[in-house]
């Protein structure tokens, strides 16, 4: 099992920047890939970032790349995302998840555990 805490959301203008964590316990964490997913109202699940176990493969969703970049430290079991050049289009749940494998995956019914999500609201 894998417990996962995500914090860092928020209020920011359009243009801000946020940075989003995901504490991980409950499993060695660096054997394991981790991923980031938004779901906005009424919209399904989407992709945005995924890094692999010791952060050598990362995947970008095309809606954020340039503008988002994802981390993690190994040592503190928490993984990143740092988000800039925000826009209201942004305006989502971030959910972290973590995987059974230390290679990443673009789609979400590819990781075993998730967070229960942090709200980012961007204002125009």
């Amino acid at each position: 099992q894998v417990q996962l805490v995500e914090s860092g959301g928020g209020l920011v203008q359009a243009g801000g920047s946020l940075r989003l964590s995901c504490a991980a316990s409950g499993r060695t964490f660096s054997n394991v890939a981790m991923g980031w997913f938004r779901q906005a109202p009424g919209k399904e699940r989407e992709f945005v970032g995924a890094i692999g176990w010791n952060g050598g493969i990362k995947y970008y969703g095309d809606s954020v790349k340039g503008r988002f970049t994802i981390s993690r430290d190994n040592a503190k079991s928490t993984v990143f995302l740092q988000m800039n050049s925000l826009n209201p289009e942004d305006t989502a749940v971030y959910y972290c998840a973590a995987r059974s494998s230390a290679y990443p995956s673009t789609w979400y019914s590819e990781y075993d555990y998730w967070g229960q999500g942090t709200q980012v609201t961007v204002s125009s």
